[in-house]
């Protein structure tokens, strides 16, 4: 993206969502979403030379501005969460401020960000599927009210349970998988494939027909990692339900800008 400067009367902040796996980053400048960018995990040391620094240079896409601005955070790793504690003008948001109702304490604090971000973008009812590390749904009704939801392995960690807990299959890399695999398999890799694939789309499927009947005219989000390799597929196998998805990567960042309005 290159090297670019935020103007001093610019009213801007950092929102970071620290996932199970790595950190993601998003610059706004007031309410809206300028950019996001990922990074791996940063050392505590460099955490503290960050908080002292004037400019994110060493962190693309090397966006300079002055002095260390507003960060918020929304955390599903506590030990990170507590290294990050040391930035200046840090926020971390917790699972009572979103006004969702209905809330269960152990819910993820991203899923439930997510939802009140797709809901507050598109409307209520709404559920979202994250197709991260973990695939999860997530729904909540006309009146913000949590209906609940599920969790299961994501398509890159069903493939590494059985690369790594077995002894003759292979490891499936989920950049392979660029097209459908036939659905029965002469080999065992695309036995593999096929396997994991079609099953969880099945499970997908039928997700959203019982979200729909429902709600009939309920709206569903897509966000994570694998969104456009499940929605690409969906929309081979299961075009009018592809049609009716809505593909969104930054939805915790929608939720989280939502919730600076709404709350503080």
């Amino acid at each position: 993206m290159g090297n670019r400067e935020v103007g001093k009367t610019d009213n801007i902040w950092l929102a970071l969502e620290i996932g199970n796996t790595r950190l993601h980053w998003a610059l706004f400048i007031g309410a809206k979403l300028d950019c996001t960018w990922d990074t791996e995990y940063l050392p505590e040391l460099f955490i503290q030379q960050l908080a002292q620094s004037h400019t994110l240079a060493d962190i693309p896409p090397e966006i300079s501005f002055p002095a260390p601005c507003p960060l918020t955070i929304a955390s599903v790793v506590p030990s990170q969460t507590a290294l990050w504690q040391t930035y200046p003008h840090v926020r971390v948001i917790t699972l009572e401020q979103i006004p969702l109702k209905n809330i269960y304490p152990t819910l993820g604090i991203d899923r439930a960000l997510a939802l009140w971000g797709a809901g507050k973008t598109w409307g209520f009812p709404m559920l979202v599927i994250d197709a991260g590390t973990a695939l999860t749904f997530t729904a909540a009704d006309a009146n913000h009210c949590l209906l609940g939801g599920a969790i299961l392995p994501g398509l890159g960690l069903q493939f590494a349970t059985l690369g790594q807990k077995t002894g003759q299959l292979p490891l499936i890399e989920t950049e392979s998988l660029a097209s459908l695999p036939p659905r029965f398999a002469l080999n065992t890799q695309e036995a593999i494939q096929s396997g994991v694939i079609y099953t969880l789309l099945a499970g997908i499927k039928d997700f959203i027909e019982a979200w729909w009947q429902l709600y009939p005219e309920g709206k569903i989000a897509i966000k994570g990692g694998d969104r456009t390799l499940l929605f690409n597929y969906l929309q081979v196998l299961y075009p009018a339900i592809a049609s009716r998805l809505t593909v969104e990567p930054n939805l915790t960042f929608w939720g989280i800008a939502a919730l600076k309005s709404h709350v503080w």
